[in-house]
């Protein structure tokens, strides 16, 4: 099973991370702000950080710079500077809860397209065009079929890094915008934190 602990402190780095894991097959830049997507599952999460569902920053830890939602605030976006060391971060909440699979994908790529249109600092974005339905059910597979060939006690980041480097050999010239997304919801499926309704059909 993978580690709980390294899943939550994962997602709690974002594009970066997200971006670093896949530098090795695509080559991109080095991302030189840190993001954070936070689903609303992970609210107790957010609190323990310092955020809470409402996406209020402690003001001794952060300086917010800005803010915005989507679909009447079901998706909610916080840009805010760390006081101590001056790294910017996007903090982002979605109220999926109710929704299909992939409707719930669509409402985090509004989310961080708003979010991104409205950062004080340049970000990279996944490439090729947003996955279409199928696309994200066969990501979701080919993501649980890695997670579950990996050796007892992997680390999160060895297993998304594994999880990028068979979603870039299976899509190739098509990759689509989601995979990444389609790699944490396996793991967090895979791990427990969330139900398999949480995956598309084809993958549950």
């Amino acid at each position: 099973m993978i580690d709980l602990g390294a899943i939550e402190h994962d997602l709690m780095i974002a594009y970066a991370a997200r971006i670093e894991r896949v530098r090795r097959r695509r080559r991109a830049a080095r991302v030189t702000v840190a993001a954070l997507a936070v689903a609303c599952a992970f609210a107790a999460a957010a609190v323990a950080s310092g955020i809470d569902a409402g996406l209020q920053l402690d003001p001794t830890k952060w300086a917010v710079l800005g803010r915005g939602s989507t679909d009447d605030g079901r998706g909610s976006y916080v840009h805010a500077q760390r006081t101590e060391d001056g790294s910017h971060s996007t903090f982002m909440v979605e109220h999926d809860a109710g929704l299909e699979p992939y409707q719930a994908f669509l409402l985090h790529e509004r989310t961080k397209a708003a979010a991104d249109a409205t950062s004080p600092v340049p970000l990279l974005r996944e490439p090729g065009p947003l996955c279409n339905p199928e696309q994200l059910g066969r990501a979701e597979v080919i993501a649980l079929q890695t997670i579950g060939r990996l050796p007892v006690g992997t680390s999160s980041a060895d297993a998304k890094e594994a999880i990028a480097i068979d979603l870039d050999d299976a899509f190739g010239t098509t990759a689509c915008r989601g995979l990444e997304w389609a790699g944490e919801q396996a793991q967090l499926v895979a791990a427990g934190t969330e139900p398999r309704s949480l995956l598309m059909p084809a993958a549950r």
